[in-house]
Formats: C-alpha cells, sequence, structure tokens
C-alpha cells in the first residue's frame, strides 16, 4: 500500500506531462531512443544525447531515461556519476579546467586552483551563482612541457600563474560574456 505521500513523490520524480509535451528536446530524446529500441545497453548513447539536447543531467533528466529504458534510476545515477564527462549541474558561460597532471602540480597547479576557489568563492567542481563560470579539474591535460597550464574556455594557456589565472577569469566576470 503506497500512501498518499510516496504517490505525490512517485509523480514528481520525472518531468511533467506539460513538460514533457510542450519541451522539443523530450521528442528528440525519445526519437534517438526509439531509433536505438530502448535498450538498456544503449544508456551511454542515451546520456550522451540527453547532456547533448539540455546541457546538464539533473534528476528530472535521469529518472526520464531510467523510466523509458526499464532501468533502475540508481543504476542510471550511477553511471551519470562514474564518467567524467557527464554533468549534474549546469555549466557556467566560461569554463576554467585546472590541469593538475604531476608536471603541472609539482609547478604550482594547487596554488592556482587555490587562488581562484579563493578569488570565485567557489570550489573545483562548482559554478559561480551567477553562472557566469564553471571552475573544473583535469587529471592530465596532457601539456606537460607547458605547465602548469590552465585551459580557459577551451584555450590552453601555457605557464600559468595565480595572478594569470585569476586575472583572466575576474576579466570573464567583468565583461559578463
Amino acid at each position: 500500500m503506497i500512501s498518499a505521500i510516496g504517490k505525490s513523490k512517485q509523480r514528481s520524480l520525472g518531468p511533467s506531462p506539460e513538460k514533457l509535451s510542450s519541451d522539443k528536446r523530450f521528442k528528440i530524446l525519445e526519437t534517438h531512443m526509439k531509433r536505438l529500441q530502448f535498450r538498456q545497453d544503449a544508456l551511454i548513447e542515451v546520456l550522451h544525447k540527453a547532456q547533448e539536447l539540455f546541457g546538464y543531467l539533473d534528476d528530472e533528466l535521469l529518472y526520464y531515461v531510467a523510466k523509458s529504458l526499464k532501468l533502475p534510476p540508481g543504476r542510471v545515477y550511477g553511471v551519470a556519476t562514474f564518467y567524467h564527462f557527464f554533468t549534474l549541474r549546469p555549466k557556467g558561460v566560461h569554463i576554467c579546467v585546472v590541469c593538475m597532471g604531476t608536471a603541472c602540480y609539482v609547478k604550482g597547479a594547487d596554488k592556482i586552483l587555490g587562488a581562484l576557489e579563493e578569488s570565485l568563492g567557489i570550489k573545483a567542481g562548482e559554478t559561480t551563482p551567477d553562472g557566469q563560470v564553471s571552475l573544473l579539474t583535469a587529471r592530465c591535460i596532457g601539456a606537460c612541457g607547458i605547465a602548469p597550464a590552465v585551459v580557459y574556455d577551451g584555450a590552453v594557456a601555457a605557464r600559468q600563474t595565480p595572478v594569470d589565472a585569476i586575472k583572466r577569469v575576474k576579466g570573464w566576470m567583468q565583461h559578463g560574456a
């Protein structure tokens, strides 16, 4: 026997019927899953498509995928959190990635990261409250010869210092774009 509270929680897990019918992205995702014959082993492909369409994978979207593929929500969440490609929160307008590989770390990447965290008021893996900057780390970006390296919106910058990184990111914040 399910209580009234249990029923309301179950209904609120996935997107509302209105959202499903009005948001074209759900129709595109549904078509993609149909093309893959709603196969459970296509979960990663479906999650890639969902993130491409929505920008990130929130709980509502993960539940929708789980229900559509007839998978336990825990399994879908587990896959989404296991692979670094997937993100469960919206990313900022700008992305700053500090390489934490051995060469970068030895040459001060930890100090760069610490300075950015303090300056932005967020920790690695978070986005500023205004949605402008996401601060991320990478295990290694393969640019050891130019360590410490920081990637700003996809462009690798060589031999960065905490001052360089803060200046670059503060420039984003001041221009708002």
